[in-house]
C-alpha cells in the first residue's frame, strides 16, 4: 500500500520577514552561540526556545576529545527544559550555527528528542531553522522526522 507524507512550512529569504516573536527568539539563539565549545568542528550552534510562561532558555553545543561526548545545542536546551522547567512547556525553538551561510537543521537523535519533548508536554513546538539572513519555519518536530522511534 503506498502512503504519502507531506507537510507545509514557511521559508523567509530575510529573517526580518520573521513576526517580531520569532526573530528576537533567532536572536537570542545567536547570543548562545557566545556559549558554545567547538574546537573541534569549528561549528558553533545555538538554540532558545520560549516557553508557554514567557521565560526564554539556552542552549549551546559542548564538543570533547572523546568523541562523541558532545551534545548539540538542542539537546543541551531541551534536557535542561526537562530538569528544571519541566511545567512549563516549550511552544517553539530556533536554531542559529556559526558558521552561518546555511540554515542551521537539528540531527537525527535531536530531532527524535525534540519529538520526544512534544508527546511528553503534549505540545507542539514550533522549530525556527535560521541562517545569515534566512529561515525554515516548521509547526512540529514531526515534520522533521515522519518516522519516529517509540517503545
Amino acid at each position: 500500500m503506498k502512503k504519502t507524507f507531506s507537510f507545509d512550512y514557511l521559508k523567509y529569504t530575510s529573517l526580518s520577514e520573521l513576526s517580531k516573536e520569532e526573530y528576537l527568539l533567532v536572536m537570542q539563539a545567536k547570543e548562545a552561540l557566545l556559549t558554545a565549545y567547538a574546537p573541534y568542528s569549528n561549528y558553533s550552534v545555538g538554540a532558545a526556545a520560549l516557553l508557554e510562561s514567557g521565560v526564554v532558555i539556552t542552549g549551546s553545543n559542548q564538543e570533547s576529545e572523546v568523541f562523541p561526548a558532545g551534545v548539540c545545542a538542542e539537546r543541551t536546551l531541551l534536557f535542561h527544559h526537562q530538569s528544571h522547567h519541566i511545567n512549563d512547556p516549550i511552544i517553539m525553538i530556533a536554531i542559529a550555527a556559526n558558521p552561518n551561510k546555511k540554515e542551521c537543521y537539528p540531527c537525527g537523535i535531536c530531532r527524535q528528542v525534540i519529538i520526544d519533548t512534544e508527546k511528553r508536554q503534549g505540545v507542539p513546538i514550533k522549530i525556527i531553522m535560521s541562517g545569515a539572513d534566512s529561515a525554515t519555519v516548521i509547526s512540529n518536530a514531526k515534520c522533521l522526522m515522519p518516522f519516529i522511534f517509540e517503545l
